[in-house]
């Protein structure tokens, strides 16, 4: 596991270390500059927001690299249960460099089923765990409503993924901020970056208000607007597309929530937060920037929420909201440097895993800048890989 400087401390060489740029001010952007300034790098961040205001905001926080495990998603197990390790001593490290919480949770996260075809295909999921060693327990209705005796008394059967949690995104984006400001980053927030600027095959930095920024290394951390970025030679534009998803936010009783373990019953989830929001999500939409909450997306999250937990429908509604998610094409991040363009490093395309990925990416993007290796996690998601599926003929 790659370590790192205590935030705050350079590295012994400063004055070698790499102007970087980084493209985007999300939890990707933020910790990877986090991660750059504590090593003593010059580290200017760019978002066309404000920071964290993104993807970031939208997401619901959940760390669950073993429920949401599902066919056709093993090439990315080793990365998700690597960066779903590393989350407790980043959650520490965060909150001591930038002095706010994060509110990391380590109940579990339990999957259940309400119906008889709800528990064949809950178990179908589950087997499908335990053949890949995953950290998962069948449980029976009656020790489903132990954990959680407000859930719908039919609750028929269940699964716990006990390794599983969830961290507060939108403390998590405010900590992040903070945290690479003291370590001496600079964020520009609301300035667009206008193009990249390559020379002789190389980054030479971007362009913004129609100046030249220079750089060593540039960062594309900009989530679902990656691919619009002017200047991307084409074997370097990321496929990465905005796939919308609405949520909402009820108000608990905080002294006495419904739910304590972030729970996925079917056709939604339900996380509960310390203040006593319990967020419900999401739908998952191909409809471009669309960011329009609809009547039938709102409908079918609060109809699947009353469905699994019923006392939802006395809860006040406090917020509502759409995201539009990084999807890349085969739904897998697009990560380290880019073949042809030196000095161009890919950080984008994590889909609904930028919250559990965000420590994974961080040290391994940040790593691979500061030593030039590409470390085997980071390896099998090089945006080379499409190049590859094309060239063999493989529909992407």
């Amino acid at each position: 596991m790659t370590h790192f400087p205590p935030s705050g401390h350079s590295s012994a060489h400063p004055s070698a270390a790499p102007r970087v740029i980084v493209i985007g001010a999300g939890c990707i952007g933020l910790s990877i500059a986090w991660r750059l300034a504590s090593a003593g790098c010059a580290v200017d961040v760019y978002d066309r927001g404000r920071a964290g205001l993104g993807a970031t905001h939208a997401a619901a926080g959940m760390l669950a690299a073993a429920v949401e495990t599902e066919p056709g998603e093993q090439a990315l197990l080793p990365l998700t249960l690597d960066s779903q390790q590393r989350w407790p001593a980043f959650a520490a490290e965060l909150e001591a460099a930038s002095g706010l919480p994060v509110d990391l949770r380590t109940e579990g996260t339990l999957q259940v089923a309400l119906t008889r075809d709800d528990v064949e295909v809950l178990r179908a999921g589950y087997e499908f765990q335990r053949s890949l060693d995953l950290n998962v327990t069948w449980l029976s209705g009656a020790q489903v409503k132990e954990r959680e005796p407000w859930l719908n008394p039919r609750a028929a059967a269940g699964v716990l993924g006990a390794a599983d949690g969830q961290v507060d995104n939108r403390k998590l984006a405010v900590a992040l901020k903070a945290a690479a400001l003291k370590a001496g980053a600079r964020l520009h927030e609301e300035v667009a970056v206008e193009a990249l600027s390559i020379l002789a095959g190389r980054v030479e930095g971007v362009v913004v208000d129609g100046a030249l920024k220079a750089a060593d290394v540039v960062v594309l951390a900009a989530g679902a607007w990656s691919r619009l970025l002017a200047g991307l030679p084409d074997g370097a534009i990321p496929p990465v597309r905005p796939v919308k998803g609405q949520m909402l936010a009820l108000r608990m009783d905080p002294a006495q929530p419904l739910l304590r373990h972030v729970v996925w019953p079917p056709k939604c989830y339900l996380v509960p937060r310390l203040d006593g929001r319990l967020i419900v999500g999401a739908t998952t939409e191909d409809k471009g920037w669309d960011d329009r909450l609809t009547a039938g997306g709102v409908l079918a999250l609060l109809e699947a929420a009353w469905r699994a937990l019923p006392g939802v429908e006395e809860l006040p509604i406090e917020e509502m909201w759409v995201g539009h998610r990084p999807g890349s094409r085969d739904d897998a991040p697009i990560l380290g440097p880019v073949p042809g363009v030196a000095g161009l490093v890919m950080a984008t395309g994590h889909h609904r895993n930028g919250i559990l990925l965000t420590p994974g990416t961080a040290d391994l993007v940040a790593d691979h800048i500061l030593t030039g290796r590409v470390d085997p996690l980071l390896a099998p998601f090089g945006i080379g890989r499409f190049q590859e599926r094309s060239a063999h003929g493989m529909r992407l």
